[in-house]
């Protein structure tokens, strides 16, 4: 029993030591802008000294952000998702492009038309990369969902 015990607990500690090494954090949300018109907010929060790439990342650089959404005839996208924070516009050299990211928060909100008066859900995913000044995460997939009522 002592053993058993001995070995759950190691395992929840190496848990928490690998969720706290995560140098970043997702919250998906709906604001209610008026009636049947809302807005996603994807944000990320990045740890010191880590960033993350914009959308708007060039060819040959690293794994830009990326939105994928689900489609569903209940509500229809108004125009490109927009990105909110303080960007960094620097030349990587180990890219040989110049990047653009953001450190701390960076909000990403795509606008969205209810079409009539539903009740559903907006689902998609982001991928995404982050990378500090010596290493980069392998590129990550997050899904989510979020209530439009």
């Amino acid at each position: 029993m002592q053993k058993t015990s001995l070995v759950l607990i190691l395992f929840l500690i190496g848990s928490l030591s690998l969720n706290a090494q995560t140098p970043y954090n997702w919250t998906f949300s709906a604001s209610k802008i008026s009636n049947g018109i809302y807005e996603i907010h994807c944000i990320a929060d990045v740890s010191t000294p880590w960033h993350t790439y914009s959308q708007f990342t060039p060819a040959g650089g690293p794994v830009p952000t990326k939105f994928s959404f689900a489609k569903n005839p209940l509500y229809r996208l108004d125009g490109p998702v927009k990105e909110n924070g303080k960007m960094v516009t620097k030349h990587e050299a180990v890219f040989g492009v110049d990047v653009k990211y953001y450190e701390g928060k960076v909000d990403f909100v795509q606008k969205v038309n209810l079409k009539g008066n539903a009740k559903t859900n907006f689902t998609g995913s982001v991928e995404f990369m982050v990378c500090n000044d010596t290493e980069c995460l392998p590129p990550a997939n997050q899904k989510f969902t979020v209530a439009l009522d």
